[in-house]
Protein backbone atom coordinates (compact mmCIF):
# COMPACT_ATOMS: atom_id res chain seq x y z
CA UNK A 1 0.00 0.00 0.00
CA UNK A 2 1.41 3.49 -0.89
CA UNK A 3 0.32 6.83 0.75
CA UNK A 4 0.38 9.86 -0.88
CA UNK A 5 0.21 13.25 0.85
CA UNK A 6 -0.32 16.20 -0.87
CA UNK A 7 0.33 20.06 0.32
CA UNK A 8 0.23 23.10 -0.31
CA UNK A 9 -3.17 23.91 -1.99
CA UNK A 10 -5.07 27.54 -1.24
CA UNK A 11 -6.31 30.52 -2.43
CA UNK A 12 -3.94 33.09 -4.70
CA UNK A 13 -5.29 35.60 -6.55
CA UNK A 14 -4.86 35.88 -10.55
CA UNK A 15 -1.12 36.06 -11.51
CA UNK A 16 -0.04 34.76 -8.33
CA UNK A 17 1.93 31.73 -7.68
CA UNK A 18 1.62 28.04 -5.37
CA UNK A 19 4.08 25.25 -4.93
CA UNK A 20 2.29 21.77 -4.35
CA UNK A 21 4.15 19.42 -2.70
CA UNK A 22 3.13 15.25 -2.60
CA UNK A 23 5.19 12.88 -0.53
CA UNK A 24 4.57 9.21 -1.48
CA UNK A 25 5.36 6.45 1.80
CA UNK A 26 4.50 2.84 2.27
CA UNK A 27 5.62 -0.11 0.63
CA UNK A 28 7.76 1.11 -2.34
CA UNK A 29 10.70 -0.45 -3.99
CA UNK A 30 10.78 2.01 -6.93
CA UNK A 31 8.27 5.28 -8.64
CA UNK A 32 7.95 5.25 -11.94
CA UNK A 33 6.09 8.07 -12.88
CA UNK A 34 4.77 10.84 -10.82
CA UNK A 35 2.44 13.86 -11.39
CA UNK A 36 -0.65 16.20 -10.61
CA UNK A 37 -4.09 16.07 -12.28
CA UNK A 38 -6.89 18.39 -11.24
CA UNK A 39 -10.12 18.23 -11.71
CA UNK A 40 -12.48 20.94 -11.30
CA UNK A 41 -16.30 21.50 -10.56
CA UNK A 42 -18.65 19.53 -13.05
CA UNK A 43 -15.46 18.50 -15.29
CA UNK A 44 -14.02 15.28 -15.80
CA UNK A 45 -10.45 14.82 -14.40
CA UNK A 46 -7.63 16.14 -16.04
CA UNK A 47 -3.62 15.52 -16.54
CA UNK A 48 -1.58 18.87 -15.45
CA UNK A 49 1.88 17.28 -15.70
CA UNK A 50 4.12 14.06 -15.36
CA UNK A 51 7.45 13.34 -14.68
CA UNK A 52 9.14 9.79 -15.02
CA UNK A 53 12.16 8.76 -12.49
CA UNK A 54 14.60 9.87 -15.19
CA UNK A 55 13.03 13.21 -15.51
CA UNK A 56 11.13 13.47 -18.33
CA UNK A 57 7.87 15.54 -18.20
CA UNK A 58 5.26 16.23 -19.89
CA UNK A 59 2.38 18.75 -19.64
CA UNK A 60 -0.96 19.80 -20.70
CA UNK A 61 -1.23 22.56 -23.22
CA UNK A 62 -2.90 25.32 -20.68
CA UNK A 63 -0.31 25.00 -18.28
CA UNK A 64 2.71 24.97 -20.50
CA UNK A 65 4.93 27.85 -19.78
CA UNK A 66 3.32 29.17 -16.07
CA UNK A 67 3.87 25.30 -14.42
CA UNK A 68 6.73 23.24 -13.17
CA UNK A 69 7.01 19.55 -12.20
CA UNK A 70 9.89 18.37 -10.35
CA UNK A 71 10.67 15.45 -8.12
CA UNK A 72 13.24 14.78 -5.49
CA UNK A 73 13.66 10.85 -6.20
CA UNK A 74 15.55 10.11 -2.59
CA UNK A 75 12.80 11.69 -0.89
CA UNK A 76 9.56 9.73 -3.11
CA UNK A 77 8.54 13.36 -3.41
CA UNK A 78 6.74 15.39 -6.20
CA UNK A 79 6.38 19.30 -6.55
CA UNK A 80 4.50 21.53 -9.22
CA UNK A 81 5.41 24.74 -9.03
CA UNK A 82 2.41 26.97 -10.57
CA UNK A 83 3.11 30.79 -11.52
CA UNK A 84 1.17 32.99 -13.22
CA UNK A 85 -2.17 31.56 -11.78
CA UNK A 86 -5.77 32.27 -13.49
CA UNK A 87 -9.33 31.49 -12.62
CA UNK A 88 -9.44 28.83 -15.11
CA UNK A 89 -6.63 26.88 -12.91
CA UNK A 90 -9.44 26.29 -10.01
CA UNK A 91 -10.08 22.84 -9.33
CA UNK A 92 -8.82 20.12 -6.64
CA UNK A 93 -5.02 18.87 -7.82
CA UNK A 94 -4.56 15.20 -7.32
CA UNK A 95 -1.26 13.54 -7.13
CA UNK A 96 -0.39 10.26 -9.13
CA UNK A 97 2.17 7.44 -8.33
CA UNK A 98 3.28 4.75 -10.44
CA UNK A 99 5.45 2.58 -8.14
CA UNK A 100 6.28 -1.31 -7.50
CA UNK A 101 6.48 -3.04 -4.09
CA UNK A 102 8.92 -5.05 -5.65
CA UNK A 103 11.03 -5.49 -8.55
CA UNK A 104 9.51 -8.39 -9.99
CA UNK A 105 6.07 -6.87 -9.10
CA UNK A 106 3.28 -5.37 -11.10
CA UNK A 107 3.03 -1.79 -11.56
CA UNK A 108 0.16 0.01 -9.10
CA UNK A 109 -1.43 3.02 -9.65
CA UNK A 110 -2.16 4.93 -6.21
CA UNK A 111 -3.94 8.73 -5.55
CA UNK A 112 -3.62 11.57 -3.35
CA UNK A 113 -6.43 12.72 -1.28
CA UNK A 114 -6.61 16.22 -3.15
CA UNK A 115 -5.80 19.63 -2.34
CA UNK A 116 -7.72 22.79 -3.16
CA UNK A 117 -6.18 25.25 -5.49
CA UNK A 118 -8.46 28.43 -5.69
CA UNK A 119 -7.69 31.31 -7.92
CA UNK A 120 -9.91 34.47 -7.38
CA UNK A 121 -9.69 38.18 -6.43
Amino acid sequence: QVQLVESGGGLVQPGGSLRLSCAASGSIFSINAMGWYRQAPGKERELVATITSGGSTNYADSVKGRFTISRDNAKNTVYLQMNSLKPEDTAVYYCNAVSRRTSWGPPQRSWGQGTQVTVSS
